[in-house]
Order: structure tokens, then sequence, then C-alpha cells
């Protein structure tokens, strides 16, 4: 399902005014269907997060957003990594994610996971339950939204939500629904979830945390009795592309300095050269994922997304 994506985590683009900013990110977005890659993503936030730039820095709204890239590309798989199931009324959701599956022609990906920003629940008046409540409504969310995708008029009583004969027309274009992704690496009720409910899961860390996430998750298959092969397994990370290692490198620390990213998140970035980045992605391919997503914190311009796209593709064959 998903092989190479790209993440677009910032809208903060020197020169670009808020009237320009859409077709900025529209051309990030072709430049990227044109280079390789096979899905497009777009955080689920209203404020921008800390590591990525300042709290105030422009946040466009995911749904809104992908639907308007949905009509200017024709290949790509377009999703939110991922969505904040506090954010939403799961059948809303559904019907908003079958909306952008009947837009772009049956390319919609749910990708969803139990949200972590307290600031923005805050500011914008969401609550913030618990952990174990959020990963509660992530569970029933995830049959809310399955339900709604392939039953004609669903209906769920759950602890925290509940549908009545919930109707969702137009169908889904795409047999089943929108693959459900799941995004998180706790090992106890997360990855659980993803071995019951989901059809891909997306993960971070480095290749040994990897290989042991997956473990985990291949343990949770054989409690339910699931093929772990039924489900894509991606990871996330933050690449820095130049020509040379070290314009990459050069590119990166000016890029860390200019959005004030601390130098130990930095470190887990992947820096270098089309060769070098290759050599990088080859231990977390053999960790046994199915298929990397990377965001590019330079791709305010198509060069480096039409570069990075050129070195991963050719990495992954």
């Amino acid at each position: 399902m998903l092989r190479l994506g790209l993440q677009i985590p910032s809208f903060t683009y020197p020169g670009v005014p808020d009237a320009d900013l859409f077709e900025r990110v529209a051309q990030i977005a072709t430049t990227a269907e044109g280079s390789w890659f096979d899905s497009v993503w777009v955080m689920d936030h209203f404020y921008q997060i800390r590591g990525v730039g300042q709290r105030t820095e422009p946040m466009l709204e995911a749904y809104t957003l992908l639907g308007a890239i949905a009509a200017r590309t024709f290949r790509v798989r377009l999703g939110t990594m991922v969505t904040g199931v506090t954010y939403r009324n799961p059948a809303v959701l559904a019907k908003i994610v079958t909306t952008l599956d009947v837009i772009s022609s049956g390319r919609a990906i749910l990708g969803i996971g139990a949200a972590w920003n307290d600031d923005e629940h805050r500011g914008y008046g969401f609550d913030f339950p618990s952990a174990r409540e959020r990963l509660e409504r992530l569970e029933e969310a995830v049959q809310i939204c399955r339900a709604m995708f392939i039953e004609e008029a669903p209906t769920f009583k759950g602890r925290h939500y509940r549908i009545e004969e919930a109707l969702n027309f137009p169908r889904p274009i795409q047999r089943g629904g929108p693959p459900i992704l799941i995004g998180g690496g706790g090992e106890r009720k997360t990855l659980r979830l993803v071995a019951q409910y989901a059809d891909a899961c997306n993960l971070f860390g480095d290749a040994e945390t990897v290989r042991h996430k997956l473990d985990v998750l291949e343990q949770h298959c054989k409690d339910v009795g699931r093929d772990p092969a039924a489900i894509t397994k991606t990871r996330l990370g933050t690449i820095v592309i130049a020509a040379t290692s070290q314009e990459a490198h050069r590119k990166a620390e000016q890029l860390r300095v200019a959005r004030g990213i601390p130098e130990e998140w930095a470190r887990t970035w992947t820096i270098g050269s089309p060769e070098e980045i290759a050599d990088q992605i080859r231990p977390l391919l053999e960790a046994g994922l199915d298929g990397l997503l990377f965001n590019m914190r330079d791709a305010q311009d198509p060069e480096p997304v039409a570069l990075a796209g050129q070195a991963l593709s050719k990495a992954l064959r």
C-alpha cells in the first residue's frame, strides 16, 4: 500500500504571502507525485508543533488542505499523519475521509492516533482526557469509521461514542473503504489496536527500535489470530538531502538553527548525499519495514523534493 511517502509538516515559506500559500503547497505535492513518491501526508494540528517550528507559525487545517491537493494530483495517496482522535466526532471523521476518497477517485488513507498536543486542546477548547481514555476513544473511533466505510447503516454504542443507523452516502470509492493507519508505537495498547483493526501502522525510531516494535506487533497479531503480513508497516523520519554530504550537513545545521530545533533532535535526521541517504535507510528496511515516510524541512522549494524522490525510490527498488 505504501512504499515512499512525503509528509509536509510546515507552511512557513520565506517570501510566500498567505494568499499564495496553497499554490506553493500544491507545487510541493505535484513535485512529489512526479518524483516517485506514492503518498503525500500533512499533520493534523492547529498550532505548529515543537521540533518543527514556533507555535505561532502558519498551520492549515488538514482535511481542507488534502481535498485541495486531491484536485491537483492524480496518483499519490493522501492522508494525515495522523488525525487526532479527540478533534472530530468519529462519524463526522468517517464522512470527511469518505468525501476525500470520492474527491481523489479512491486515494484517501485514514491515518489516526490518540492525540498528544495538550496546548492546542486547551486553546481550541477540546477535552484532553487521560492517555488511557484517549486510547479507548481511538479503539471506538476506528470501529465506527470501519463500520461506516463498509456498512450501509451501522449502529454502534460504546463508552465514549455512539452512532445509530448512520448513513454515509456516497460510499467510499475504495472497496472496503479507505485503509486505516494507526500511528504510534505504544507496545501494550497501540500496537494491539494495530493488530486488531489496522491496515497499516507507522513507527518512529532507529532500526533497532523499529525491529523491536515489529516483534511486539507480531506477537499481538499472533494473539488475535492475524497475519502480520496483512499490515503495511512504515516509519516516519526527517530527511535533509543535497548533491554532496558537505552541502547536506550545512543545510541541516542552517535549518536547525533557523527553526530553533535542539541538537539532540536533529541527530535523528537522515542527512547526506543521495548515496549516503541510500546507505542510511537500508537498515530500516532490513528491520522489516514495508515503506518509509519522510518530511523535509526545506521542502518549500521543489528541487530537494525531486532529489529526495529520485534517491529514495532508487534505494527502495
